[in-house]
């Protein structure tokens, strides 16, 4: 008969314990709240509710002086049938592949500069990493001089081997490509200090012992730093892309409106621009971003599945 009351008891006791313990808990908890609410509204503020703006004016056409009236898919019809919208899309998609061309040649400097006893580590990280932070303006206009057709420094040097001079920037079949080389010249210090962080990460325990088994730089470089640097290149690979998506300011800078192969190498968001503040078709414009945003989330998707098949986890 005893032991159904201190069975009650400690029941009570326990309900007990489990109160004063999450009073504590809540306390907690609401202080996490306050401390994530400034992101939190910012989040709203400037993200979340430009993009309810923004779907919602993909689905009206703005008049000449202001106001907006409600034209249904009319703007969606117009970018799907709209043969610039797709030229835009796949020059866009040429530049993704292209600046993805920064992540091995920035992961194969990584390797170099983090060898035991080098010097000179800090200055050569700098220097890598000052095109990236450059204004794409001057970056914009110093390459131009460098690929300029009559007087720019590669066409003299490619003289100098019996090349003929050509217009880089000008011609339809090699600007795309110019505009990428630049890009991914801009992007690679970015990426260099990741994976150099990447590197640093990776136990030297796992090198020393590659090493006392007779396996050269290269090997390990392909059986050590490569699979542990997997998580690193797969963030940087995802940066990378939608970096490259949102592609834009360079393009404006190198490309004259007079330039004949403006439409070969307008890309996305540069036709947005067009659209949106020349041409007075904000409508369009809206339904074109939120098209470019489905496109990112998209790729954005397809890496994180395809990631399971060669990233690994230590």
């Amino acid at each position: 008969m005893s032991v159904f009351p201190a069975t009650a008891a400690a029941k009570s006791a326990g309900r007990r314990a489990a109160a004063s313990d999450a009073r504590p808990k809540s306390r907690h908890q609401k202080a996490a709240y306050w401390f994530i609410a400034p992101l939190g509204i910012g989040f709203a503020v400037f993200y979340f509710w430009p993009l309810l703006q923004t779907f919602y004016f993909s689905f009206t056409e703005f008049g000449a002086f202001g106001g907006h009236t409600f034209v249904g898919t009319d703007n969606y019809v117009r970018v799907v049938k709209d043969v610039t919208v797709w030229q835009a899309l796949g020059n866009t998609l040429i530049y993704s592949l292209i600046g993805l061309a920064a992540l091995p040649i920035a992961i194969v400097v990584a390797s170099l500069l983090n060898r035991r006893g080098l010097r000179g580590v800090s200055l050569y990280r700098a220097l890598y990493f000052v095109p990236f932070v450059t204004l794409p303006v001057a970056v914009g206009l110093v390459w131009n001089w460098l690929y300029n057709g009559d007087f720019g420094l590669l066409n003299e040097i490619l003289g100098w081997f019996g090349v003929d001079r050509h217009y880089w920037v000008s011609d339809p079949s090699t600007a795309v490509y110019a505009i990428g080389t630049v890009i991914v010249w801009s992007t690679t210090g970015y990426y260099l200090i990741i994976f150099m962080a990447g590197i640093k990460g990776i136990p030297q325990d796992y090198y020393e012992a590659a090493e006392l088994d007779g396996a050269g730089a290269l090997r390990r470089f392909f059986t050590i730093t490569l699979p542990l640097l997997s998580p690193t290149i797969f963030f940087a690979s995802v940066i990378c892309m939608i970096n490259s998506l949102q592609t834009f300011d360079l393009i404006y800078i190198m490309m004259a409106e007079k330039n004949p192969a403006i439409g070969d190498t307008q890309s996305i968001v540069g036709l947005f621009y067009k659209w949106a503040f020349m041409e007075n078709a904000q409508g369009a414009a809206a339904a074109l971003a939120f098209l470019l945003m489905l496109v990112i989330a998209g790729l954005t998707f397809l890496q994180f599945r395809l990631q399971k098949r060669w990233v690994h986890y230590a």
